[in-house]
């Protein structure tokens, strides 16, 4: 089973590049949440909880990583080597970046009316979050991040 994660507003950036490669990952965005609330959220919805709080006391039944290093690249090797994540190639690039939900793919026809002129032209699969109706689709962007997961190896 994959893990879940929640991460405090300390990792925003680890959060959102475990989205990247498919993994449901919130995290705290600033909303003023206390170190129990966010551990009784993760508690309740199976999620290891991430931080780089070391005075968080551990929660009976939960999984906790404190995360030590201050370079993602690096958070995201520790995340690798704790829990032996393998990244699925094929998963990559399915989640909003945003709110985390899993993306519904659109037909070509669909996606056009909403998409910028230029990425008309683009010959990619379009991607659209059904929560926050944000429009995804591959172009260089795509292209960088694969390369930085590959110099990472994920």
């Amino acid at each position: 089973m994959e893990p879940k994660f929640l991460a405090d507003s300390m990792l925003g950036k680890l959060a959102r590049w475990l989205i990247l490669l498919g993994y449901d990952a919130s995290y705290a965005q600033g909303q003023g949440q206390t170190d129990l609330e966010l551990l009784e959220v993760a508690h309740r919805e199976g999620r290891v909880f991430l931080t780089r709080d070391t005075k968080i006391p551990a929660v009976e039944g939960l999984r906790m990583i404190v995360v030590r290093t201050q370079r993602f690249e690096d958070q995201l090797k520790q995340l690798q080597r704790e829990l032996g994540l393998k990244p699925d190639r094929k998963r990559l690039f399915t989640r909003c970046t945003y709110c985390n939900a899993a993306l519904d793919e659109l037909t070509r026809e669909q996606a056009l009316p909403l998409v910028p002129p230029l990425v008309r032209e683009l010959k990619t699969p379009f991607f659209r979050c059904p929560s926050c109706k944000r429009m995804y689709w591959n172009g260089t962007h795509t292209e960088r991040t694969i390369k930085k997961l590959e110099k990472l190896g994920l």
